[in-house]
């Protein structure tokens, strides 16, 4: 979630969806599979012929993920900011993917107006999720060649007033994401950690109360908020991102994603 006046232009093409081109891996994990986001992130590879485990914390939402997308889904009712979940489903599954893309949605209040506990919500389920997987992936470890995706935020590039520790926890992710790419690279295991940093979009739970209260926030209606953002990221749009950082080894570790492409961070 980030101030839409400091969004970055992308230059790529938008990311789409499918891809005919095979995967490289037969199993993926995607955290955070229940709505939004890792939803359709799920649905996208289970389309590309993957396997996926997807993990979150409503029972109800998986198996609805699990009815629209079928045996290839494995719906895992848990936190997953669970430490030892991640060290048992890396051990089980043997993912050749993970998509790390789990996170709370931040209180939105001005700076006076939070507490600890609210400013640091992000920091407890998005930033420690990604250390706990991370960890997992390089002790495990994954197989050579698997890729690990932080789902980051373009507020850890351009800031996010109004939601607490949220851009910090994101900036974290990203720090996290560039740490683990060194250890892997020390260590000769072959694993690629990249990360995306998707723009606000009202398309996302966590984006959609981020429109609502910046909205407030500026003296504005939500709908004339949202025109300021169009075109508006869709949560295809950021899975067809996932596909092409799994299908090329070759792109950058870090991309910003829009409606209008992906973008490498410098």
């Amino acid at each position: 979630m980030t101030d839409p006046s400091r969004t970055g232009s992308p230059q790529a093409a938008a990311p789409q969806a499918a891809s005919p081109q095979p995967l490289p891996f037969r199993t993926a994990v995607v955290t955070g599979a229940g709505r939004g986001f890792g939803r359709a992130i799920a649905a996208a590879l289970v389309a590309a012929g993957a396997d996926v485990v997807g993990i979150a914390r409503s029972g109800p939402e998986l198996a609805a993920v699990r009815e629209e997308l079928g045996p290839a889904f494995t719906p895992v009712t848990a936190d997953a900011a669970d430490e030892a979940l991640a060290r048992d489903v890396i051990r089980a599954h043997r993912p050749g993917l993970l998509v790390l893309n789990a996170g709370a949605t931040p209180h939105l209040a001005p700076l006076p107006e939070q507490t600890w506990e609210t400013f640091s919500r992000n920091w407890h389920v998005d930033t420690r999720h990604v250390f706990g997987w991370t960890r997992a992936a390089l002790r495990a470890p994954l197989a050579p060649g698997s890729t690990v995706v932080a789902m980051s935020s373009g507020a850890a590039l351009g800031g996010s007033p109004l939601t607490g520790g949220y851009a910090a926890a994101k900036a974290a992710v990203r720090h996290l994401r560039a740490y683990a790419a060194d250890e892997s690279e020390r260590a000769g295991l072959g694993i690629r950690f990249t990360a995306l940093l998707p723009q606000l979009t009202p398309t996302g739970g966590v984006g959609a109360a981020g429109v609502t209260g910046y909205a407030a926030r500026q003296g504005l209606d939500r709908d004339a908020f949202v025109d300021r953002l169009r075109p508006v990221l869709t949560p295809e749009q950021v899975a067809g991102a996932v596909l092409e950082l799994a299908l090329h080894p070759d792109r950058a570790p870090e991309y910003r994603v829009a409606a209008t492409g992906m973008s490498a961070v410098a």
